[in-house]
């Protein structure tokens, strides 16, 4: 099993070959789920490359208390690729004394994020695998209901309708 912590790790020493590893890695997926936010090729390829660029710098703020090294990666993705998607004229410049004020507010809600998180995935563990392979597919791979259909070999009304009524049962559960 690929070890992305220690990736990760090494990365904030320093280590190339590393770096090396999790493009081999996860390259093709982040591309992917670039692309499916982005909707361009070229875009998405720029994005991956800048991904693994902030990787390499910011490697050594991973913080494994916060969740896994390979989630802080799609998440780093998926933050870039949704930053070049917003509007060029709402970009708002951050001091770094405001930006670790960020920090320290992120600190303290982490312990109450854990926890929904860990509610999260007791919830999705109760849906039906189908319904729940549909809502992971749309939000966490970033799909549209047709791309889920036909990957599934599902009818699209029905897809829909699996979406709908399980985003209903996760805010009960939730709730």
């Amino acid at each position: 099993m690929f070890d992305y912590q220690a990736c990760l790790l090494a990365c904030a020493c320093g280590e190339q070959q590393a770096l090396r590893q999790l493009y081999e890695q996860e390259s093709a997926r982040l591309l992917g789920v670039a692309k499916r936010i982005v909707r361009d090729n070229a875009l998405a390829e720029d994005i991956v490359h800048d991904v693994f660029i902030k990787i390499w710098n910011s490697a050594g703020s991973f913080d494994p208390g916060k969740g896994s090294a390979r989630g802080w990666i799609f998440s780093v993705t998926r933050h870039m690729a949704l930053n070049v998607m917003r509007p060029r004229g709402r970009d708002v410049q951050i001091s770094e004394e405001h930006e670790q004020s960020l920090t320290t507010v992120e600190q303290v809600d982490f312990f109450e994020y854990r926890a929904r998180s860990e509610q999260i995935y007791t919830c999705l563990e109760q849906l039906d695998p189908a319904r729940r392979s549909c809502i992971l597919h749309a939000y966490v791979d970033g799909y549209s209901h047709s791309e889920i259909a036909q990957k599934l070999g599902t009818p699209l009304g029905t897809v829909k309708a699996w979406i709908k009524r399980s985003l209903v049962a996760l805010r009960e559960c939730m709730a």
